[in-house]
C-alpha cells in the first residue's frame, strides 16, 4: 500500500528533527515546564483543604489517566507496539510491522504496515511539521491536501488526544479511495503538538482488514509529548 505523503512546504526555520522550540508555554507546552512558583513574600501561604490532593491529581494525570478523565486516552493496549517520534506517539496492533528509517518515506517520522497475501493492506504513518499552521483547523486543512484526488471525503470532526497536561484538541478526517481495485478506508487525526507545530497520524486499511474497535484503540492511543 502506498500512502501519499503530505508535502505542504514547511516553515523555512523549522527544526529538522521535529522537536519544538524550548520554553513554549500555552497550556500544552513541553513537559518540564512549571507554572507554579512560590510567592516572593518569604511566607508560604496555607492552602485550603483539598488543594494538596488536587495538585497531586493534576501531576499524576500526565502519567496515567485519572481524576475523572477518560481512562482510554493515551493508553497502549496490551500486546500492541508503539510508533514513537519526537512529538507524537501512537500504538499499533501486533499484526502491523514498523518500518525502519530506510524503509519509510522521507516525509514520515514513523510508519507501520499490515501485510496479507504478500502485499500491504494497511498502514499507519506519523508526519510532523508538514505545514505552517497556526491552529488545529489549519493543520487539518493541510493534512487533507495529502488525500488523493477522487477520494470520498467525510466531514471533519472534533476529537481530543492525550497531552502532557491533559486532553488536547484535534481534528479527525475520514475518507475512502480505491487503489489497485481495493477500496481503502482512511482516517487522519491532525492538530498542533506541544510545540505548536502541525502533526498528522494517518491510518489506511483495505476494507475488512482493520476492525472499528482496533481503529478506535489506535486513535485513542495518540499521545503528544
Amino acid at each position: 500500500m502506498r500512502t501519499p505523503a503530505i508535502t505542504i512546504p514547511t516553515r523555512p526555520d523549522s527544526a529538522s528533527d521535529g522537536s519544538g522550540p524550548s520554553g513554549g508555554s500555552d497550556g500544552g507546552g513541553p513537559s518540564g515546564g512549571s507554572g507554579g512558583g512560590v510567592p516572593r513574600s518569604g511566607r508560604t501561604p496555607r492552602r485550603p483543604a483539598g488543594a494538596t490532593a488536587t495538585a497531586v491529581c493534576a501531576a499524576v494525570v500526565a502519567l496515567v489517566a485519572g481524576c475523572g478523565t477518560d481512562t482510554t486516552a493515551g493508553v497502549v493496549p496490551e500486546g500492541w507496539g508503539t510508533l514513537k517520534t519526537p512529538a507524537v506517539t501512537v500504538a499499533h496492533p501486533p499484526a502491523f510491522t514498523p518500518q525502519s528509517a530506510g524503509e519509510r518515506s522521507e516525509y514520515n517520522a514513523a510508519a507501520a504496515t499490515l501485510a496479507a497475501g504478500g502485499k500491504d493492506v494497511g498502514m499507519i504513518t506519523v508526519q510532523l511539521d508538514f505545514t505552517n499552521a497556526d491552529s488545529v483547523e489549519e493543520a487539518a486543512i493541510g493534512a487533507e491536501a495529502g488525500i488523493a484526488l477522487g477520494s470520498t471525503l467525510g466531514k471533519q470532526r472534533e476529537v481530543e488526544v492525550a497531552g502532557p497536561e491533559g486532553r488536547t484538541e484535534a481534528r479527525r478526517i475520514d475518507f475512502e479511495f480505491t487503489e489497485k481495485g481495493s477500496r481503502i478506508k482512511g482516517v487522519i487525526v491532525a492538530g498542533l503538538d506541544s510545540a505548536k507545530k502541525a502533526y498528522a497520524v494517518r491510518i489506511d486499511a483495505a476494507r475488512g482488514r482493520l476492525g472499528d474497535g482496533d481503529l478506535t484503540k489506535i486513535i485513542d492511543s495518540i499521545t503528544l509529548k
